[in-house]
């Protein structure tokens, strides 16, 4: 079994987030949400390394929460860009070019092993998965004042992670810069290369944290994983 790396981006302002700091140091259950999501891979045997991608400004602070947690996986800080997708190539220039690659939000702090071991098989299979969850509400289309109802049994929520072997994600980014290309996940910068992607379902409690109100939603995630790990210990 191959080992995979993980590109964690924690590099993006949080706007929405109002709590004048990178939501990425806002305390859950005692401790930052980065240091959260970095202690998944951490923990996972298959995860042999992991990226930081960050703003400048944060440097410190974020090297303090990887020596306080004494997280050994940790290979780079890498600077990152103007926007995701810059964040993105950036961190796959630092990367090992021989690895399986994920790339993850740090603002998704729940994700599972579990997860991340039925993604990875994924990607060994096709070269390019992601996490997705169906669609529960009925998605209307609106353009052009005309509105259309999707058919909810196609529609996927795509989470993160997404995998690729990193030959094929660093050709499609090198693409999409080279041409001017701006896509709303690097999932897409694949399906425009006409690549095959495979869907892996997630979970529903792997959710992002953008708002002040998801900061309750992760208080009580982690008050439940508390108890579901004493129950399993018992």
């Amino acid at each position: 079994m191959e080992s995979y790396q993980v590109i964690i981006l924690a590099a993006g302002q949080g706007k929405r987030m109002k709590a004048n700091v990178n939501k990425q140091f806002i305390t859950i259950g005692s401790e930052p949400l980065l240091a959260h999501t970095i202690d998944v891979f951490e923990q996972d045997d298959w995860c042999e390394a992991i990226y930081l991608v960050i703003q400048p400004n944060d440097r410190a602070m974020i090297e303090s929460i990887v020596a306080e947690k004494n997280f050994s996986k940790v290979r780079q800080f890498v600077t990152g860009g103007k926007e995701r997708q810059d964040s993105v190539r950036l961190g796959l220039e630092a990367a090992d070019p021989s690895k399986l690659t994920m790339i993850h939000d740090g603002a998704r702090p729940f994700v599972s092993q579990e997860e991340l071991h039925r993604l990875h098989k994924a990607t060994e299979r096709t070269g390019a998965a992601f996490l997705a969850v169906p669609v529960t509400d009925t998605i209307k289309q609106v353009e052009g004042g005309r509105v259309k109802t999707l058919k909810r049994s196609e529609l996927y929520a795509a989470q993160t992670p997404q995998a690729f072997r990193y030959d094929l994600i660093q050709r499609a980014h090198e693409w999409a810069h080279n041409e001017g290309i701006q896509a709303t996940d690097d999932v897409q910068l694949v399906e425009l290369m006409d690549q095959a992607v495979e869907v892996v379902e997630g979970s529903y409690r792997n959710m992002k944290l953008t708002t002040p109100e998801d900061i309750q939603r992760a208080e009580n995630m982690l008050q439940i994983n508390r108890h579901s790990k004493q129950e399993e210990e018992l």
